[in-house]
């Protein structure tokens, strides 16, 4: 730890506000304050983290630091080593706000809500002043989207989203319009592979080696988190500026032409695909979102990549990443007790161990406890999907979900699992549950080829247990369900079932259950 006397402000930046712009660092006078920057047990165990996303959060915070350090920052890291004792957060920042007697401490807007009322608290205790200052890398305030949301019959994404491109003049023509007529291109952006799979040709994103700085959090999680699932052996991720740069860099040359046929495909192997890979630099901060936004649409005007691509990518960012944070500001603390369908199921085992003979959930588990990652329909629809037909509690989705991926921060993953995912706010942020049979899988990847359940089949030995709980869970919330619109078609499957056919789903879930 870097020893310094006494600073009249202190700045403290946590492991997901790494962003040289960020604005406490913008009144800060070099000569006089200081950075405070910590790594805690207490962050790493609040859920059981894994050890890829420790490591990705303690490389890029050390490497932050280092930057800080060279732009003649004064900076206090409390770094953990292998044998040091345990500690909270709370505790580190109580004892070095002891010694070094700032007048007032500084933050941005937590990403969390527990860390905000957390800094809120301690700062009363310690009786020293709390500032507490806008997060400048969103493109919309808390309050702005809460003025936009209050009031409305419906807040879908789709209209908040059409007011962003407006309000940032993202891909509009001269008249104000959407470029190419629509507003959406979802429709052209749901490919498969087929059978012939995704080719020899598929890029291969780069691969940042780790470094002296990086290998060291490595031997370091190794060690202190040995019992935290998954595992960092192959590490690879982005941990500063400039890789995080390369990395856009790559995406846009390479991936973002084809990611729009193809970002709704998976297949057995790949866990990468055409995805971009960007998200955990954009939730660490080092990469800007409009930066990120204006990178796409700039190979649109190039030529380079073709509209539905370049649409559908930004809508993630510039659409979903700051409406569900719009969303968890608004809602917030009451939404994470959410559960609107009443799911009281336990989170099977093999979410921690990927030990499943569901080709499926074998692949898509095993590599988020590889990588840190999986895309964005391994998780709504294989991982996600499951949940939600097991009916499992919906805050310990959300929890497994915080844990094991490395792009996880509070924000964002609280109204995708709750909201999106599982249904458990009641249709705010969906208008329908997202559930389906194992057919859904089977078209859009290759899994079920190598699976011994047969996705058509709800009932026998080689039943699909997502085509089980799919009928199962419309059995057990139809009555819930019956005012939804968009669940008419579906219930009205459901309704051709007999009463034979019924009990016997029932009973084959409740095996699947272990009722």
């Amino acid at each position: 730890m870097s020893f310094i006397r006494n600073a009249r402000r202190l700045a403290v930046v946590f492991g997901d506000q790494l962003d040289i712009d960020s604005p406490v660092l913008a009144a800060l006078d070099k000569r006089r304050d200081a950075v405070f920057m910590a790594e805690a047990d207490g962050e790493a165990k609040h859920v059981w983290s894994s050890k890829m996303r420790i490591a990705v959060f303690f490389a890029a915070m050390r490497h932050f630091a280092e930057t800080l350090r060279s732009e003649g920052y004064r900076v206090v890291y409390d770094a953990l080593e292998a044998d040091s004792p345990k500690r909270s957060f709370s505790d580190v920042l109580g004892e070095n706000v002891e010694r070094l007697e700032p007048e007032t401490i500084h933050v941005v807007e937590p990403g969390e809500w527990r860390v905000r009322r957390g800094m809120e608290k301690l700062c009363k205790e310690l009786d020293v002043p709390l500032r507490i200052e806008a997060d400048t890398h969103f493109l919309c305030s808390a309050d702005d989207f809460r003025k936009w949301a209050e009031g409305r019959k419906s807040v879908r994404m789709e209209y908040f989203y059409r007011e962003m491109r407006r309000r940032h003049g993202i891909l509009l023509d001269d008249n104000g319009k959407p470029v190419g007529g629509d507003w959406n291109y979802d429709k052209d952006n749901r490919g498969s592979f087929g059978k012939e799979g995704p080719g020899d040709d598929l890029p291969v994103p780069p691969r940042f080696r780790p470094d002296k700085t990086t290998r060291a959090v490595l031997d370091l999680v190794n060690t202190r988190f040995a019992d935290h699932p998954g595992a960092c052996n192959e590490f690879a991720w982005p941990v500063t500026r400039k890789d995080a740069l390369a990395a856009l860099d790559a995406f846009i040359r390479d991936r973002l032409p084809l990611f729009g046929d193809f970002q709704d495909a998976m297949w057995s192997d790949e866990p990468f695909l055409y995805h971009s890979l960007l998200s955990a630099a954009l939730n660490l901060k080092l990469l800007r979102p409009m930066e990120v936004i204006r990178a796409a649409e700039k190979a649109y005007a190039d030529g380079t990549a073709p509209l539905n691509a370049v649409e559908g990518f930004i809508r993630q960012i510039l659409g979903w990443r700051e409406y569900v944070r719009g969303v968890y500001w608004w809602k917030m603390p009451g939404y994470l007790d959410g559960n609107a369908l009443d799911a009281d199921a336990d989170l099977p085992d093999f979410y921690w161990t990927g030990e499943t003979d569901l080709a499926c959930l074998r692949a898509a588990v095993g590599q988020t406890l590889r990588h840190g990652y999986a895309h964005h329909i391994q998780r709504l629809m294989v991982t996600g999907l499951y949940a939600l037909l097991l009916g499992v509690r919906p805050r310990d989705v959300h929890e497994w979900y915080l844990a094991v991926y490395v792009d996880a921060v509070e924000w964002v993953e609280v109204p995708n699992t709750l909201g999106m995912s599982q249904y458990a706010d009641g249709g705010l942020m969906a208008s329908k549950p997202y559930a389906a049979t194992g057919k859904y899988i089977q078209r859009m990847s290759n899994y079920c080829a190598s699976c011994p359940k047969n996705p058509t089949k709800a009932t026998g030995d080689d039943a699909c247990p997502f085509t089980t709980l799919y009928w199962d869970f419309l059995l057990r919330n139809e009555e819930r369900l019956r005012g939804n619109q968009r669940m008419s078609l579906q219930l009205r499957n459901l309704e051709r079932l007999s009463k034979d056919r019924r009990k016997t789903i029932r009973e084959t879930a409740a095996r699947l259950r272990g009722k």
